[in-house]
């Protein structure tokens, strides 16, 4: 009997021939990942887990999974980002994004803030980024560019010394934005020793360039010399602060925004945003 399944061969290069390809290896494949990972509620661990298996699986996951699970896990940000358009593409891609809502990059020492040792990054259960925080840290020339960023993640740092903060942020379109336009007319170089934990390209240190505003501060709950944070030239921020313990007396931003937040299974809006967690 004639076998029904029609076999691969290779061609003189070693690659399959796109003549011999079944079709449900192109598009239909994708399609049934797609529902699989839309049964599974786009479960980020599994999502890399496949990533990993081939090269194949890692290129259809670059090219529409990475994308589809940042639109299941925060829908209206993407849309803000994106610009509502579908195919709208994102500063680092996707899959960047994708690493920048749920990993917290850990922190380095470096000359503005003294870190006594190393921390790694690891994945987050939960993050909410916020445009009312992404405004505190936008200076006031800048004030027109959008911008998302994280409540810190909470690190103790042993007995006797505050927590560390970790956040991290997006631009949207930050190739046309006013803060670029700044760094770039003011001339500031590149950081020679930092990369973008989420897209590996260039960053500009805000805190060298003396571009903190003090309302970044104060959003974070820390002193005006006890943060640094970092933007690349794909427009992902990441950064660093003590998290100093708030008095009651101490006046908090009262600016209401909509706010997304991402955690393990679902997402949510808020109607007001508060400040560090």
């Amino acid at each position: 009997m004639e076998d029904p399944i029609k076999r691969v061969k290779p061609d003189p290069t070693g690659n399959e021939s796109d003549s011999e390809v079944a079709p449900e290896s192109r598009i239909l494949n994708e399609q049934i990942l797609l529902l699989v990972f839309g049964y599974i509620k786009w479960d980020l661990r599994t999502l890399c887990a496949t990533a990993r298996v081939s090269r194949k699986l890692r290129a259809v996951a670059k090219r529409i999974l990475w994308q589809a699970l940042c639109n299941y896990r925060a829908p209206h940000m993407v849309a803000a980002l994106s610009h509502g358009l579908p195919g709208s593409r994102i500063g680092g891609g996707w899959h960047a994004l994708a690493k920048l809502m749920f990993f917290c990059c850990g922190c380095q020492p470096s000359p503005n803030l003294s870190v006594r040792v190393s921390l790694s990054g690891h994945f987050v259960k939960e993050s909410r980024f916020s445009k009312t925080s992404g405004l505190s840290f936008l200076t006031k020339r800048c004030r027109g560019d959008l911008l998302y960023v994280s409540d810190p993640c909470e690190h103790p740092m042993g007995e006797g010394r505050d927590d560390l903060g970790v956040y991290r942020g997006v631009f949207r379109g930050f190739i046309r934005s006013k803060t670029r336009a700044y760094l770039i007319g003011r001339q500031v170089k590149l950081d020679e020793r930092v990369r973008c934990p989420y897209c590996g390209a260039r960053v500009w240190s805000m805190t060298t360039a003396k571009l903190v505003p003090k309302s970044a501060a104060k959003r974070l709950g820390t002193h005006q010399d006890g943060l640094e944070y970092f933007v690349c030239i794909n427009g992902h921020l990441h950064g660093a602060c003590w998290l100093v313990p708030l008095t009651s007396d101490e006046d908090a931003l009262d600016d209401v925004e909509e706010d997304d937040e991402i955690d393990g299974v679902d997402y949510h809006h808020h109607d007001t945003c508060n400040g560090g967690s």
